[in-house]
């Protein structure tokens, strides 16, 4: 197939699409290397591509009507994977029009150029995020996502709502796959567990918020990708689809690990939880696992080896492991 990513030099945009060409698929990339974190480092993604036949890089801007509709124009393109938007609960109560223009403004302009191209398959990236705020229990897809507590999370429900819509009216097949705390190698710097092995590398002391019991479903980036790429072969119909690790650690439990891995201790500073964090996260999968044969393989200490493995590689401060 020839599958377009947007978000393409993102995080999991590289990774997804090393894995895609590995599979003989041939890949269109679209990002417009905005500055929510450093556009470098999506230029350096970009460079650990050269080396691979049978992708492009088409810089521009998924808002941009007249861009998008060249692309799907110059290209057969045989399916979308939507990557592209701005990430980050934060970030989201600082500047919520943003959020809203990029990630709602955004899939609508895609899924307009996608109907009017008559590209019918969509593997959108949506957010465990839009589930809220739960105590307990896995988070089912049959659950409400009505109650979002953050920009972020309600501008990924509306996107959600926008692909179905597309479904219904236009035939648009759409799986919209929840995606919970995904980490590994080259995770944007901005996110947890990035900043926590720089800290600890630094001397830094680890700032924390809460009192360490909240906890995360961690997933490692080569299982979403994974999912990612069995959905856009098999999409149809309209499906909410979490791809998580169903397995939350405590953020204590986290720390504890990456001071394993890393050999290193750092002094913890707490903090009250900031607005929009969410305490709790745990995906079913069970539906994944019916309908992409989805079966997380890295666990988390795994996940953080290669995590710190590959800050040492970039970097000069930690010693090798043993």
């Amino acid at each position: 197939m020839t599958i377009l990513i947007t978000g393409g030099a993102g995080f999991i945009g590289h990774t997804l699409t090393n894995y895609l060409l590995n599979q003989g698929h041939t890949v269109l990339l679209v990002d417009n290397f905005n500055d929510s974190y450093d556009p470098a480092i999506k230029w350096q993604h970009i460079e650990s591509l050269r080396h691979l036949p049978n992708w492009s890089l088409l810089q521009g801007d998924i808002r941009d009507k007249r861009f998008m509709r060249q692309v799907f124009q110059a290209n057969a393109i045989d399916g979308v994977i939507h990557l592209a938007g701005l990430a980050g609960v934060r970030a989201s109560l600082q500047n919520p029009a943003a959020y809203f223009d990029h990630n709602v403004n955004g899939t609508a302009v895609l899924l307009d150029t996608m109907r009017n191209a008559g590209v019918k398959r969509l593997v959108f990236a949506s957010s465990s995020s839009v589930y809220g705020v739960r105590a307990g229990g896995t988070f089912q897809e049959t659950d409400s996502a009505e109650d979002s507590v953050s920009p972020y999370a309600l501008s990924k429900r509306a996107a959600e709502r926008l692909c179905q819509q597309h479904h219904r009216l236009y035939g648009l097949n759409v799986f919209c796959l929840r995606f919970f705390t995904v980490y590994g190698p080259q995770q944007r710097p901005d996110m947890a567990i990035s900043r926590f092995i720089h800290q600890l590398h630094s001397g830094q002391p680890i700032c924390l918020f809460g009192d360490g019991r909240s906890q995360r479903d961690y997933t490692y980036v080569d299982d979403i990708v994974l999912g990612i790429s069995r959905a856009i072969e098999r999409v149809k119909g309209f499906e909410l689809i979490n791809l998580g690790s169903a397995n939350p650690v405590t953020l204590l439990e986290l720390i504890a690990l990456l001071e394993q891995q890393t050999k290193r201790r750092v002094p913890l500073n707490w903090f009250t939880d900031q607005p929009g964090d969410v305490p709790y996260t745990h995906a079913d999968i069970r539906k994944a696992r019916q309908l992409l044969d989805y079966q997380p393989t890295t666990d988390l200490a795994e996940g953080l080896r290669r995590m710190v493995i590959s800050y040492q590689q970039n970097h000069v401060y930690l010693p090798a492991l043993d």
